[in-house]
């Protein structure tokens, strides 16, 4: 691994995309750029561990939707296994509850992938030289959203807390007294808010925020 922050050094590039023609899109676009070397490719999170592993990167550009566990997923296992790797995230999803996952599992960087290649490149540069970097359009609606965007409801709020205790949703409708359809409406929102999937996600943002004890 080089020193990506020696401003003279190259900064070793892994791409983690499940679409063959998005690295190659990337591939075009920053192939020209000469302190970037794009070291390896990725279809999915297995293969991405394993390049980590061998070929060493500074820096992986990770997308959201991959086939096995999603880009929110790998960061964190990235995180745990390769610390000083950064990674950031290069997705279509513009909601807050992603970026808010992402920031939660490590990510350095949030930029959509429509965005100009001179973002994505100033993205890659300022996240291999230890910053952060979100894209500008995406922290310009974070900006002007209201909090209630991703404020949850008290029933929303009392479901999720029986989810992070282990309840299931039938235990849930039960205690509530409403119908499991109900229930799974709610864990929707819940993921569309929070971009939280797993049970285990929703303990540990309950747990942070005091709402259960460990």
């Amino acid at each position: 691994m080089s020193d990506s922050t020696d401003p003279g050094a190259r900064i070793r590039l892994l791409l983690v995309d499940d679409h063959q023609l998005v690295r190659d899109g990337l591939r075009a676009r920053l192939g020209d750029i000469p302190e970037i070397d794009i070291v390896g490719e990725a279809a999915n999170g297995e293969q991405a561990l394993a390049a980590a592993e061998t070929l060493r990167p500074d820096l992986a550009l990770v997308d959201v939707g991959l086939p096995d566990i999603n880009g929110i997923e790998l960061t964190t296992a990235l995180a745990q296994r390769h610390p000083e790797l950064r990674v950031l995230i290069l997705s279509m999803y513009d909601s807050q509850g992603y970026v808010m996952s992402a920031m939660r599992a490590g990510a350095r960087g949030y930029v959509l992938k429509d965005a100009p290649s001179a973002e994505i490149i100033a993205a890659i540069r300022a996240v291999a030289a230890g910053g952060a970097y979100f894209s500008s359009a995406l922290t310009a609606a974070l900006s002007t959203q209201a909090d209630e965007a991703t404020a949850l409801t008290e029933r929303e709020r009392e479901v999720l807390i029986l989810v992070a205790q282990g309840d299931s949703n039938k235990r849930i409708a039960q205690k509530l007294d409403v119908s499991v359809r109900t229930v799974e409406t709610h864990r929707l929102n819940l993921r569309r808010k929070l971009g939280i999937e797993t049970a285990a996600g929703l303990a540990s943002y309950a747990l942070k925020r005091g709402w259960i004890r460990g």
